[in-house]
């Protein structure tokens, strides 16, 4: 994603009543041309409710939402509407249509025509299944059959909602091959998921929403670097120098060090890590090996969590 790319979506302080229920909350939102942005949070975040009114399914009880420079609610939208592929959480299918019918009904809806479904059957792994009832596929099947009906059109917005439920691990992964694909050749997605490890090396930015409103923006390293969370080590020292690493390491002002005969586990202020790796250079001959984690996207999302007290 280039840092000068326009917004294909803008979000400005959007909100969501049902009576006295605040489903979204005064949303800011800024989504540029080719990226790829993740929107996670717990159930009933509002996550769902804010895709709905980003494609104009569902009218904001306020703000002003814009897609491609079009108002959701405007005259204009039906036209932007066919540039955007869409995936909910709970696609309903008629369980007697073909995979290849069900392909042929959604293309007459988008208006694209029949003679692409074949390919976008073929595109999810789904070409052996065109003509098998949809009441005879499998979840997994069902929602690569939801993501064909997302790519008709071949559109240029992308909205992804717990896309990857019910696929397996060789799915998945031909699921984040396909995205890779369309993001290089310039298509925005709008991506939701439980899956924190899932997207946490796939995304652009993440936007973090907690009871209808963003608690969070950013990269996932900028959003580690913002909460300040250690780092964590694991050392495997050569068998009976685990106490000789141990004490190489005793000056630094550590979290936490604890060891296991010639095991090591340590957490360090992130400002440390390289002064933790430094050491370890002067112990190479005392080391079998070293391995430095991260915080994943699950650290950070608690992390938040707690320090916002998001209640």
């Amino acid at each position: 994603m280039r840092a000068e790319s326009r917004p294909v979506v803008e979000v400005r302080g959007v909100s969501r009543r049902y009576g006295s229920v605040c489903a979204v909350d005064g949303v800011d939102l800024e989504i540029r041309a080719g990226e790829m942005c993740g929107l996670i949070g717990h159930n009933g975040a509002g996550k769902t409710t804010l895709f709905r009114m980003m494609l104009g399914l569902l009218p904001q009880s306020s703000g002003e939402i814009l897609v491609d420079g079009e108002a959701v609610r405007g005259g204009g939208f039906r036209a932007v509407r066919r540039k955007i592929g869409y995936l909910p959480e709970d696609l309903a299918l008629y369980e007697n249509l073909t995979g290849l019918e069900t392909l042929q009904f959604f293309s007459r809806l988008k208006g694209v025509p029949a003679a692409s479904c074949p390919a976008a059957l073929e595109r999810v792994g789904l070409h052996d299944a065109a003509m098998r009832r949809v009441r005879e596929y499998s979840k997994g099947m069902r929602q690569r059959l939801g993501f064909a009906q997302a790519l008709l059109g071949s559109p240029k917005l992308l909205f992804l909602d717990e896309p990857t439920s019910g696929l397996d691990p060789d799915a998945t992964r031909g699921f984040y091959a396909i995205l890779h694909e369309l993001r290089a050749a310039g298509v925005t997605h709008i991506l939701s998921s439980h899956v924190l490890a899932e997207i946490q090396e796939r995304v652009d930015r993440l936007a973090i929403m907690s009871n209808g409103r963003i608690r969070a923006l950013g990269t996932v390293q900028g959003l580690r670097e913002q909460l300040g969370l250690p780092v964590r080590f694991t050392i495997c020292a050569v068998p009976g120098r685990g106490a000789e690493v141990c004490a190489a390491l005793g000056h630094l002002p550590l979290g936490r060090l604890d060891r296991d005969n010639d095991t090591l586990r340590l957490q360090c202020p992130r400002e440390l890590r390289l002064g933790v790796l430094e050491v370890l250079a002067g112990q190479q001959a005392s080391l079998l090996d070293v391995q430095m984690h991260e915080p994943s996207l699950e650290d950070v999302f608690f992390g938040l969590a707690e320090t916002q007290s998001w209640k």
